[in-house]
Formats: structure tokens, sequence, C-alpha cells
């Protein structure tokens, strides 16, 4: 199993690559240009994965739950449709309501895919790939993937179309009723782990937690606080807009919600935002869940794309199983539901440490 560096030697890829291209004795510049060439590498690696879970996966995915043919003519396995959904999409006219209120119209697709990016930069991937690690980690990727929700009201508000206007009030009223259970649901594993720091979280889930067999099970929070475990899948479900809480761009209800009136390469950039969450989420739960790249025989980086593709799995197999829930549920779910169990779990948890951590409690 790969164990996790300690934080304090973090051996991050931007100075891995200036150490290896010598750009190190250039001074600041040099140390930029390796910092930017980490970020071009761990961009292009999330880019390629949504690629192919946008056009390709999500409806090979589908299909299998519903027992349909998915793509198959367009090269083998129909991978070739990524190539053919870029050209079709990127070729489109692009048609701009008249009344649309730029630049906010003009901004809002870079804000909700940029918002997932600068998540991405304190996500500890494993095989040195990680760009920075500050010890407000955690708090600073919740921050960065909220930015989203302004995108969202800034697409429905600015489009001019009332469809578009109340795909955006959902979307900010989802996001407020799930993003402070989730928040709160993320502090129980700082508690656990007594540190904001991701390398640090990750680590801390290398410790053994019990033997069966011969066998040694990582003490990882979805083992350690299942409970917490499942109350941040359903809350990252509802910030990232799945199943059953895909209420800002319900089809049956608002045509597509905040992106109604967006075409060309405006609509590609919020297709391609809303898959990036979906893998930043699964990431998140991944390094703060699952021991984040930590895994047996394969290589680091191997176990952590392995772990985001599973919560991407699971995302699309609630989209083929479970139904919408109305707004008004959806709501109610959040503030009378979630809040609560998310409290309660937070508080449940500080006992438990305190307990464990009390000196000559156990005599």
């Amino acid at each position: 199993m790969e164990v996790p560096l300690e934080a304090g030697d973090t051996y991050l890829l931007p100075e891995r690559i200036s150490d290896l291209t010598g750009l190190g004795g250039f001074g600041m510049a040099g140390e930029l240009l390796a910092a930017f060439i980490a970020a071009f590498i761990v961009g292009n690696l999330m880019l390629a994965m949504t690629g192919v879970a946008g056009p390709w996966a999500k409806r090979k995915i589908t299909a299998a739950f519903t027992d349909r043919i998915a793509v198959n003519r367009v090269g083998p396995w129909g991978l070739f449709i990524i190539v053919a959904d870029a050209v079709r999409l990127l070729a489109k006219e692009m048609i701009i309501p008249e009344n649309a209120d730029r630049p906010a119209y003009d901004l809002a697709p870079i804000v909700v895919a940029g918002s997932a990016m600068l998540g991405f930069a304190v996500i500890p991937m494993g095989s040195g790939v990680q760009l920075a690690d500050p010890e407000v980690g955690l708090v600073y990727v919740f921050a960065v993937a909220g930015i989203a929700s302004i995108g969202l009201v800034m697409a429905g508000y600015a489009s001019a179309n009332k469809y578009s206007l109340l795909g955006g009030l959902r979307a900010i009223a989802q996001n407020i009723a799930y993003e402070i259970p989730l928040v709160v649901t993320g502090m129980s594993v700082v508690l656990f782990a007594g540190t904001l720091q991701l390398s640090e979280i990750v680590a801390a889930q290398s410790e053994p937690l019990f033997t069966i067999a011969g066998v040694t099970i990582p003490a990882w929070y979805a083992l350690v606080n299942p409970f917490a475990f499942v109350l941040f899948l359903a809350a990252n479900f509802a910030e990232v807009g799945r199943n059953p809480f895909d209420t800002p761009e319900a089809p049956t209800e608002i045509v597509a919600g905040y992106q109604t009136e967006y075409s060309s390469v405006y609509f590609v950039l919020i297709y391609l935002g809303e898959f990036l969450h979906i893998f930043l989420g699964g990431a998140i739960i991944a390094t703060i869940f699952l021991g984040g790249p930590a895994g047996p025989v394969l290589p680091g980086i191997v176990w952590f794309i392995i772990k985001i593709w599973a919560v991407f799995l699971l995302t699309q197999w609630l989209r083929s199983a479970l139904p919408r829930v109305r707004i008004d549920q959806l709501i109610e779910i959040g503030w009378k539901g979630m809040l609560v169990l998310s409290f309660a779990n937070l508080v449940l948890t500080a006992v438990i440490v305190a307990l464990i951590e009390s000196p000559g409690l156990w005599g």
C-alpha cells in the first residue's frame, strides 16, 4: 500500500518539476514556470477525464442501467463520439439573448468551470502529484467549489429568461441548504485528524484500524465514521446537482434551468464545469474518507483515479435509479434533515474524540 508522505515532507509537483528540469536555478521566473507546467499537467488530466465522462462514459453507463444500446458507431466502442461531440458543439452558432446582461452572461460559464479547476490545486493525488499543500487545504477546497454557485446565479439572472432565472434561484437555494451540512460533516473528519491540511488528513488514514486474518484494514474515515461518509455523499450529490437533487436544471419543469440560453462554447464550458465539479466532489470524498491515493500494488495516482471514477459511477447509477425530488422536498430534506444530522454527527464525533484522547480515562 502506498503510504503518503508526512505533511512536513510533502514533495510537491512544482518542486519536483523544478528539480528535474533545473528551472529552480532561474529564480522566481523558473519557479513560476515550473508551477505553470505542473498546473498544466493536473488541469489536462482532469479535463481528459471529463472529456471521456461527459460525451461517452455517461451514455455507456446510463445505457447499461436502462438496458439500451449506447454510442457504438463512431470509432471503437464509440469512443470517437468524444471528438464528434466536441466538433458538433463548438461549431454551433452562439446565440446570445437580446436582453442578456453582459458581461455577467459571458463570465458565468468561466466561473462555473474555473472554480472546479481551482479546487484540484490542493488535492493530494498520490505519486507526487499535488500542486500545493496549504495548512487550510480543506477550507480552501470548500471555498473555491462554492464559487460555482455564483456562476449559476449569474447565468440564470443574466440570460433574460424566466426559466433560467428559476434555475439560478433553485441552484442557490439548494447550494445554501446543502453546503452547510457538507462543511459541517467535513469538520467531523477534521476532529479525527486534528488538522485542515489535506496531506495530513490522508496520512492519518494510513494508520491501521484493525487486522483480520493477517490483513490490516487502514483507518479510512469512511470505515471509522460511516454515518458521516453517507451524509457527506448525499450532501455532495446535492452540491453537484445529481439525482435526486438535479432540480436547478430539471428538464421537465424549467427546460434546462440556468443553462437554457447558452449554446456553442458557452454551453460546453457549463457542461464541462458540471462534470469537473462531480470529479472534484469525488476527489474530496476520496481524500477525506477513502484514504486519498492509498491502495495496494498499484501506484497512488492510479488508486486515486479509480476512487473518483467510482464516485462518478455512483452518481450515474443514482441518475438512472432515483426520481427527482420536488424543490420544496429538496429544501425540507436539506434544512430539516441533513442540517440536523450533520450537527448531531459533529457533536457525537467531538464526544468520541474527547473520550479517546482523555488522559487516564481507561485507567
